[in-house]
């Protein structure tokens, strides 16, 4: 049952509260047997306590429905249960004002920087609460400054340019904090095999050469936090470089104990900075296999003497589990690294919460630099985050940041460019899907990451109705003491059901019980197959839609099953009754589709269906066959209306054309009243309330005679152009003269045409001539066919002597 619930409530918020109907029918289809259940189905669900309510064939489950619909269906709004959540502030006091150059000292718990500081909240299943936070960076808050330190033999001209750091940043913070300490922390790598060399004489120098270095160790805590910076050159520039055979150095080992070892470190509950130094990579969870080490970090301090000494017993953490504690004790991390490995720690920086990197330069000789911008870029930044949420709770938030800057979802966390002094907003909104299974308290805390102050919001849960408490057990009306009755209705027993826990569970199906729910005592059906038999009782089925419902002793009724017209139950004139319909009044038939407003069968001529037929439900049904139409006007074997009246227009307005013809009959032509207009343009228009006929008509003489016919205020009018249109005849002359001019300019064109081509032939034939002319190959003074009688030899050897 909570699984469903949850899904149906679920549901419910998506949906949203503007589908009533909807959300009534998710109420509905809980099947809740109790007020607590009920209003655990969505927020919109109400409980009618009315003892009264119930109607024959309803479940008992019919009790919860959406509020509006328990008011349509009868119930009292003083009988309605839909307890509301609400909100207490129980601390709020109001964010720090104060200015650092006022000369008030204040320690960091009279520093207030989020309000407020505690809220109670009662939840409503579905219902959110939503409250607002304030957060503002208070200005000269104290800083706690931890730097850890790679001292493999790499950093070895580092650690020089570190010697003097304490001073020189003791300087820089005072800009920023009156209240500063800095302390220094080391680490190298686990003392085992692979990664150090553990002969004797590199445990005592693991440096090649002349170099004189110090026993190779995992992390030592040389300097617990202090406000001397002298303390702080001293005891570093004691420090010797040491070293170890592989890249990646044992930096998560040390992160883990600066985090855990609180009062080893000194952290105060203040502003908690960590700046981890380092040019080479890491290890992390599993690296450990390789040195032998496979038991897990388990996140405790082993520090002895300021040293980490399970360093060979535990695995190098993994990355989650450093976020956790790094949470956990509000620690901001600031990575200065070399910038060959500054893509390594941004993928990093994107796993760590509230964590910087900066790029340090080869000798870290700007570390002081690189410090500072991290941490204005770390405080530039407000990011909510909470506690483990009970089962069935969210949360969302809403920032409200400078410059009116809004963010939702998981923008709606944070904010960023704030300044110290600033002052920004946060709306979140908790919402409970049901009630936790021991019904108790449960607390969150919200908290701006890497601060230590939270509001802590304690959840009260919404877990039944207010009536319950005023329940009477063992009630008699329970089956003589065989449940609780309360909220108008029987909270049964254990293995008690039914509306007045009547039945015991293992009788709820015997053949007795179910006799008492059939209709027909020789048929099978029970509850007409609507509903259930529970101890002898129909509990009717409850439809998808809640205004569809089953009803009867025996689930019989039902107000959907009625007679339909134009796809409306009852014609949408009247309410199903058990399968009937019941009609409003003026309408009548079984599905209520009978009118009787007899409007719509008036014809234009004010008669009921133009007296030649009845009116049923509105319309007419035409008693002459000759006549059709909704109101019996129409009749298409009748003369039109034109024809009927030509003889008398005609006879009326041109009685010169009818000498041959006997007089107009004026008892028969007489019927309607001729006006006579001088063009056609004159005649009247048609319009929606004057209808009038047109009509064009020819007489003996093949003339057109236009005229209208209309009846107005039951009087016949006739408007007849006074001059018919009478065809004109043809002009002989210009006919004649046209047929002669035509056959004439034929015969010259044809003429012209033959000369044209008698010029054209006799060009191309004397064209002809010429050419031949001119190819001729004789002289007209030479007979081509003579030959000279003379030839002549030429000597081949004859030279001219």
């Amino acid at each position: 049952m909570d699984l469903r619930i949850l899904l149906i409530a679920t549901l419910s918020a998506v949906l949203g509260g503007s589908w009533a109907q909807q959300e009534g029918s998710v109420c509905i289809k809980a099947n809740a047997q109790s007020c607590g259940e009920c209003i655990q189905v969505a927020a919109t669900c109400g409980w009618c306590s009315d003892e009264a309510f119930h109607t024959v064939g309803e479940a008992k489950s019919a009790r919860c429905d959406d509020v509006e619909s328990l008011k349509k269906r009868g119930c009292a709004v003083a009988k309605i249960e839909n307890p509301r959540g609400k909100q207490d502030v129980n601390m709020n006091k109001p964010v720090t004002n104060r200015n650092k150059d006022d000369g008030k000292k204040l320690s960091p718990e009279q520093i207030t920087q989020i309000a407020p500081q505690k809220i109670t909240l009662t939840l409503r299943s579905g219902e959110p609460q939503t409250f607002d936070l304030t957060f503002k960076r208070a200005e000269d808050y104290p800083i706690d400054l931890y730097y850890l330190m790679d001292l493999s033999f790499s950093m070895k001209d580092d650690l020089e340019n570190v010697k003097n750091l304490g001073t020189q940043l003791m300087e820089e913070m005072k800009k920023i904090t009156s209240d500063f300490k800095i302390g220094f922390g080391s680490f190298v790598e686990k003392t085992v095999m692979p990664y150090i060399s553990t002969t004797p004489a590199r445990m005592l120098n693991p440096c090649t050469g002349n170099q004189n270095c110090t026993s190779p160790f995992s992390y030592k805590n040389v300097l617990k936090l202090t406000s001397n910076g002298d303390t702080f050159n001293t005891l570093v520039s004691q420090q010797q470089i040491s070293g170890n055979l592989d890249s990646p150095e044992g930096g998560f080992d040390a992160i883990m104990q600066v985090a855990v070892c609180e009062n080893q470190i000194g952290w105060r509950n203040v502003t908690r900075l960590l700046v981890f130094s380092t040019d080479a990579g890491f290890h992390f969870a599993g690296d450990g296999k390789l040195g032998g080490i496979v038991l897990p970090n388990d996140g405790k301090c082993h520090l002895e003497n300021d040293m980490y000494t399970m360093s060979h017993y535990y695995d190098y953490p993994s990355i989650a589990h450093l976020v956790q504690k790094l949470s956990d004790n509000n620690i901001q991390t600031i990575f200065a690294v070399t910038e060959e490995f500054q893509p390594v720690y941004k993928e990093l920086k994107n796993l760590i919460p509230k964590s910087a990197v900066g790029t340090l330069s080869s000798n870290s000789s700007n570390v002081i630099k690189l410090i500072i911008d991290a941490y204005n870029s770390l405080s530039s930044e407000v990011i909510l985050e909470n506690g483990r949420l009970p089962e069935g709770v969210s949360i969302s938030y809403k920032s409200k940041c400078k410059n009116g800057v809004v963010g939702t979802g998981e923008n709606g966390r944070k904010c960023s460019n704030i300044s110290i002094g600033d002052q920004v907003q946060f709306e979140v909104s908790i919402e409970s899907q049901k009630c936790p299974s021991h019904g108790k308290p449960e607390t969150i805390k919200i908290k701006p990451l890497g601060f230590t102050e939270e509001v802590e919001v304690v959840l009260n849960f919404i877990c039944d109705c207010e009536c319950a408490s005023k329940g009477e057990d063992n009630s008699p009306k329970c089956d003589s003491g065989q449940g609780t009755f309360q909220c108008g209705a029987c909270k049964c027993n254990e293995g008690r059901i039914g509306r007045l826990c009547e039945c015991n569970k293992d009788e709820v199906r015997s053949e007795d019980l179910d006799l008492n729910c059939r209709l027909d005592q020789n048929g099978t059906d029970i509850c007409s197959n609507n509903g259930d038999c529970v101890c002898g009782t129909c509990e009717c089925k409850k439809r998808e839609n809640p205004a569809e419902i089953y009803s009867g002793k025996y689930c019989e009724c039902d107000n959907f099953n009625c007679d339909r017209h134009n796809n409306k139950i009852c014609g949408g004139h009247g309410r199903c009754d058990c399968r009937k319909c019941i009609c409003d009044a003026n309408y009548s038939g079984s599905a209520c589709d009978c009118s009787e407003d007899t409007s719509s069968c008036l014809a234009k001529n004010g008669q009921i269906c133009n007296g030649r037929g009845i009116c049923e439900c509105g319309t007419c049904k035409c008693t002459d066959t000759g006549f059709q139409g909704p109101t019996c006007e129409i009749c298409p074997t009748c003369p039109g209306v034109c024809i009927a009246h030509k003889d008398c227009v005609l006879c009326r307005q041109f009685p010169s054309k009818d000498k041959d013809k006997k007089p107009c009959d004026t008892k028969n032509c007489d019927y309607f009243d001729l006006v006579p207009v001088e063009t056609r343009d004159k005649l009247p228009i048609p319009t929606q309330t004057y209808p009038i006929t047109i009509c064009k008509e020819r007489d003996e003489d093949d003339c057109w005679v236009y005229f209208t016919y209309a009846v107005r205020n039951k009087t016949n009018e006739v408007y007849v152009v006074q001059t018919p249109d009478c065809p004109t005849g043809p002009d002989i002359i210009p006919i004649v003269a046209g047929v002669v001019a035509g056959i004439v300019l034929i015969g010259l064109a044809l003429l012209l045409i033959w000369k044209l081509l008698m010029i054209i032939h006799d060009r191309r034939e004397f064209a002809k001539f010429e050419k031949e002319k001119m190819n001729a190959k004789w002289d007209t003074g030479e007979n081509p066919i003579y030959k000279s009688a003379v030839t002549t030899v030429v000597n081949p050897r004859y030279e001219g002597n």
